[in-house]
C-alpha cells in the first residue's frame, strides 16, 4: 500500500464519490493524498461539507474530507487513477487521464459493459490486441492512456446520489479487479489490498474477463429494454418482454462462450437474479429520465460487433441497438431543440 501515496478518483459520482470518501478515511493510507475529480454543486458541496457516505447498517454518515477540483490540470502526477467514468465519457477525459498519471502510475477503469481494452493481453478469444473503433473512436483512448497501465475493474455495488455532497450506498459492495493479460502482479495485490482495506469487499482475478460477461449478461438485456419501455427491472421481468430478455441473454451468453470466457452463470439463473434486483432503475433508464446521452456502446452496439468477430448471431440484440440508437437521437434532438 505504501507505493500508492497520490490517488486520484477521476468521476465522483455515485460509486466513485463512495470511492473516494473510503479511501480518504482509511487509516492504513495515512498521509495518503486523495483527490477526486467531480463538478458543480457536488464539488462545491464536498469542499465546503465534505462527502457524506451513507452505508446500510449505520445510522450515522461517513463523512471524509479529501481535495476535489474540476481541473486536473491543478494536480500532480499520481500513482494511481480511478476512473468510473461510463465507456462514452472516457475519449473527451482520457488526455487528462494520461498527464495524471506517473510514468509508472496504475489506473483502475471501473466500467460497465465491453471496455476499450478488451482484446489487449486477450489469449483466449484467437484476437489478441484488436481495437475495435467504436469502443475507442480514433484509438484515442489506447493511445493516450495505455491498455499495459489498466487493471480491470467489475463492481457490484447499489449506490445513488441523494444529494450534492451526499450519497448513500444500497447495498453491500463487491469489487472484481484483475489485469487485461491475466497477470497476479504484486501491484495488483498492492491495489487490492488498499482498497479491501478502506471498506470494500475486493476479490482479484486471472480472468477479469469472465466477471465482464457474467455482469454484461444482465446489462445488455436489462439496460435498454428498460429505456425503451421506461420499466423497472420487476417491471420487465413481469411482463412482456422477458421473453426478450431471454434471447438477449442467450446471445450474450453465446458470443462470451465463442470468445473464450467461462459465465459461472446460466441465463436462467441470471433471470431468476435479475428478478432479485425488484424496484431498481438502470444506469440507462436514469440517464434518459434525466436527459442525458445513454451508454449505448459498451452496453447494446458492442454485443453486435463482437458477434461479428466471433460469428455469432445476434438478431434480437441488433433490433434492440436500432431502436435505442433511434431514441437517443431523438433525445439529442430535444436537447438541441431546448
Amino acid at each position: 500500500m505504501t507505493n500508492f501515496r497520490n490517488i486520484c478518483i477521476f468521476g465522483a459520482g455515485a460509486i466513485g464519490g463512495a470511492l473516494a470518501a473510503r479511501l480518504a478515511a482509511s487509516p492504513a493510507l495515512s498521509g495518503a493524498t486523495i483527490t477526486a475529480i467531480a463538478r458543480g454543486a457536488h464539488l462545491k458541496a464536498i469542499r465546503e461539507n465534505g462527502l457524506h457516505l451513507h452505508e446500510p447498517g449505520k445510522t450515522e454518515p461517513l463523512v471524509a474530507r479529501f481535495s476535489a477540483t474540476d481541473n486536473a490540470s491543478d494536480l500532480n502526477p499520481q500513482d494511481l487513477v480511478i476512473v468510473t467514468l461510463k465507456g462514452h465519457q472516457l475519449t473527451s477525459a482520457s488526455a487528462d487521464i494520461a498527464r495524471l498519471l506517473k510514468p509508472d502510475g496504475r489506473v483502475v477503469m471501473i466500467q460497465n459493459g465491453i471496455p476499450w481494452w478488451y482484446f489487449h493481453g486477450d489469449k483466449a478469444s484467437g484476437l489478441e490486441g484488436r481495437q475495435v473503433e467504436a469502443l475507442d473512436p480514433g484509438g484515442l483512448v489506447w493511445q493516450r492512456i495505455g491498455p499495459e497501465r489498466v487493471i480491470g475493474g467489475v463492481i457490484y455495488q447499489g449506490a445513488q446520489m441523494l444529494e450534492p455532497g451526499h450519497i448513500r450506498l444500497t447495498s453491500d459492495g463487491l469489487l472484481h479487479l484483475g489485469a487485461p493479460s491475466g497477470t497476479m502482479s504484486a501491484e495488483l495485490g498492492a491495489i487490492a489490498d488498499l482498497l479491501q482495506a478502506s471498506g470494500w469487499t475486493i476479490k482479484t482475478t486471472a480472468r477479469i474477463r469472465d466477471e465482464i460477461w457474467l455482469k454484461f449478461l444482465g446489462n445488455a438485456a436489462f439496460n435498454p429494454i428498460s429505456a425503451l419501455t421506461r420499466g423497472r427491472i420487476m417491471d420487465i421481468m413481469n411482463g412482456p418482454a422477458v421473453d426478450l430478455v431471454k434471447q438477449v441473454m442467450t446471445e450474450v451468453h453465446s458470443v462470451a462462450e465463442r470468445l473464450g470466457c467461462h459465465v459461472s452463470e446460466t441465463v436462467e439463473q441470471k433471470m431468476e437474479h435479475g428478478r432479485g434486483l425488484g424496484n431498481a432503475k438502470t444506469s440507462m433508464l436514469q440517464d434518459l429520465e434525466q436527459g442525458r446521452p445513454m451508454e449505448i456502446t459498451p452496453l447494446t452496439r458492442a454485443i453486435t460487433l463482437l458477434g461479428r468477430m466471433a460469428n455469432v448471431p445476434t438478431p434480437a440484440n441488433d433490433i434492440l441497438l436500432s431502436l435505442i440508437s433511434q431514441l437517443d437521437q431523438s433525445m439529442a434532438d430535444a436537447r438541441r431543440e431546448a
